[in-house]
């Protein structure tokens, strides 16, 4: 720990000190697979956030031919922008699938949209969980759905899961915790903790898992591509495991004996995670989903109608469906008018210019409807009730204006 404050010493072993590893795996193992998987089967790989965690995960897939250009991924909508432009790069050309939840069934998938993961086609299943804007942790029903479909039909089936927002959600449990063997979770320490310049993150495999195994299956030739890759770090490169390779593939692989989190990063999430477990009772945790769930019901009662309340919702986020909105403070008809009167993006620009509340287009997050979103994370409370009165006199000019279009 000394050391590692210090900074003295580069990161050795470089995925993670030996300690920090150990301690950030019971704090994972309590915090995202529920008590389901063993702290001792995880391994893990310290990086620089959860966005870095992303990049190094999708370069090592591609260097290792595990995703070839063409190759269909699943993505999980709506969600978090850059996640629907990551596969879209010259550099991967991967192929998108949407599997779209549902947000008049709380925002999660259905049934038939989790059956397009049995197209052995798709390589990959990335989500966010809880989701990202709709803020929804997967239910039960979503959860051994899909553990049912990795199990029965989708063996070779990789998941990649960000579950950033996992510590907000009552009872959370990741894919990691119902398919560990196919998931690679991804958390990082920067919303709980509120630490976003610290760039703290973690990717997480179990020991034994699809990504080693597919590595042994693959072509002769691409295994002799992959030995010259990795000969100047190992002797053997077929025993070399892939969370191993991300640590080389992070730092172009002649650079891997420098390769690693800094210590001082380290140590951070050490006490971070160590702050956590010793918080027997969750006073933290509590006091947290308190503060964002006022700042929620500050904004829903100067706005003028009934906060959502759901039990998989971790409120993060707020999602905030305009013409929905429209339909509860005036009627059917008046949201059907806002629909058509506006275009989505337009009503946002105009929310923005008339009452300074910037609010972020949900399309852009791949939903279906017209929305703004609205983080619960970084704005006092007499804010949010001020976005609230903002938008609900915005919402009487326009009432204003269809009363007298019915008029006329």
């Amino acid at each position: 720990m000394v050391e590692g404050i210090l900074g003295c010493n580069y990161p050795v072993p470089p995925r993670m000190l030996n300690i920090s590893e150990q301690i950030v795996r019971q704090y994972l193992a309590r915090e995202m697979a529920g008590g389901l998987v063993s702290a001792r089967d995880m391994d893990m790989f310290a990086v620089e956030g959860g966005t870095a965690a992303m990049t190094y995960v999708f370069d090592t897939l591609k260097q290792n031919q595990l995703v070839k250009a063409g190759d269909k991924v699943a993505i999980g909508m709506p969600v978090f922008t850059p996640y629907i432009e990551i596969p879209e790069l010259d550099v991967y050309e991967l192929e998108k699938v949407s599997i779209n939840a549902d947000p008049d069934a709380g925002w999660q998938y259905p049934d038939s949209e989790l059956e397009k993961l049995k197209d052995p086609a798709i390589k990959i299943f990335f989500c966010i969980n809880p989701s990202n804007p709709p803020s929804v942790k997967l239910d039960e029903r979503s959860l051994q759905k899909l553990a049912d479909i990795v199990r029965n039909d989708r063996q070779d089936l990789i998941i990649l899961t960000d579950d950033v927002y996992g510590t907000f959600a009552d009872d959370f449990r990741s894919l990691f915790a119902v398919a560990p063997q196919n998931t690679i979770l991804v958390y990082s320490y920067s919303k709980y903790f509120g630490a976003t310049g610290w760039r703290q993150g973690t990717i997480a495999l179990h020991r034994n898992n699809v990504l080693d195994r597919q590595l042994t299956q693959l072509p002769q030739e691409a295994k002799a591509l992959l030995e010259r890759r990795y000969a100047t770090i190992t002797t053997d490169v077929s025993a070399l495991s892939f969370i191993d390779r991300l640590v080389a593939d992070s730092r172009t692989v002649a650079l891997n004996h420098t390769a690693g989190l800094s210590t001082p990063q380290q140590v951070q999430m050490v006490l971070f995670s160590l702050f956590a477990l010793m918080d027997g009772h969750d006073h933290y945790k509590a006091t947290l989903k308190q503060l964002i769930r006022r700042r929620q019901a500050a904004l829903y009662t100067e706005l003028g109608i009934a906060m959502p309340d759901d039990e998989n919702s971790v409120d993060y986020y707020t999602l905030l469906d305009l013409e929905k909105i429209a339909d509860q403070l005036y009627g059917k008809a008046f949201g059907s008018w806002v629909k058509t009167r506006f275009a989505p993006n337009e009503l946002l620009f105009r929310i923005a210019d008339e009452t300074g509340t910037v609010l972020l287009p949900g399309r852009g997050f791949g939903t279906q409807h017209p929305s703004g979103r609205a983080s619960l994370a970084n704005l006092n409370e007499y804010e949010y009730a001020d976005i609230g009165r903002a938008l609900r006199k915005l919402a009487e000019a326009f009432y204003a204006e269809f009363s007298a279009a019915q008029k006329s």
